[in-house]
């Protein structure tokens, strides 16, 4: 019998919650104190995510992102975590310090696009070499191609030989990269200032959105999940998808 306390040790092997940030909430968010037969893993735990989770019987999803991140003074029918109590449906959530955490979200970062020896910079991100060196518009490509991502880009107009990641949101860590030596940085999110900073600095800048970033995480996080609980059913969401619509 596998319950939340025992998923949640593993969780913290993987991502130990020491490495995530003052301001996160990581850990056993919602815990309803049942059996676990069946785990699904997501993103984010959004009203479809618990809905795919109750009509496939799990009593758990293990998600990157917190299903409560404030302070909630009061719940209603119309929260999520609400929603999760009346079906029995537990949350894990593994959020920064999953994106510090060896083979975490920045790692996947760097083994999808071939940096190697790659090193943490800024406690999250991650920098390293170039098998060879590229461009940013052919990096930018590259990324959509891969991560399947609505691409923006900086081109500061020189060879990118090493190569900062930084899943999710990491516009204010550019001069982060850029004092460990990166020529650019690939992150998920980044805003119109860091984007004049990137040019002012002579540093590329792609930008390759939140979810496209960090959901290489989901079928890598499964995969470990299944392998530790053998008997245990473990299911990548298909309902947990990109927030924004684009045109």
């Amino acid at each position: 019998m596998v319950r939340v306390e025992e998923v949640l040790q593993y969780v913290q092997q993987l991502a130990p919650a020491s490495l995530a940030e003052d301001w996160d909430n990581v850990g056993a968010l919602v815990d309803c104190g049942v059996e676990i037969t069946s785990i699904l893993v997501a993103l984010d735990i959004t009203e479809e995510v618990v809905a795919e989770a109750e009509y496939q019987g799990c009593q758990l999803i293990v998600s990157h992102h917190p299903v409560i991140f404030t302070p909630m003074r009061q719940i209603s029918r119309r929260d999520v975590p609400y929603r999760m109590i009346k079906k029995n449906i537990s949350a894990i959530c593994a959020h920064t310090n999953l994106d510090a955490a060896e083979g975490g979200v920045n790692d996947i970062l760097c083994k999808l696009f071939g940096i190697g020896d790659a090193k943490p910079f800024d406690k999250i991100g991650r920098v390293g070499r170039l098998a060879r060196p590229t461009g940013a518009p052919q990096l930018a490509a590259a990324c959509q191609e891969t991560l399947g991502a609505h691409v923006k880009l900086v081109d500061a107009g020189r060879p990118i030989a090493n190569l900062a990641v930084v899943g999710g949101s990491g516009g204010s860590m550019l001069e982060a990269a850029a004092a460990a030596g990166a020529d650019a940085l690939l992150t998920g999110e980044a805003g119109h200032h860091a984007a004049i900073d990137a040019r002012r600095m002579g540093l590329s800048l792609i930008v390759a959105g939140h979810y496209a970033t960090e959901f290489p995480v989901v079928a890598v996080l499964a995969d470990k999940l299944a392998r530790r609980f053998g008997g245990v059913r473990v299911l990548g969401s298909r309902r947990s998808r990109d927030p924004f619509t684009y045109l």
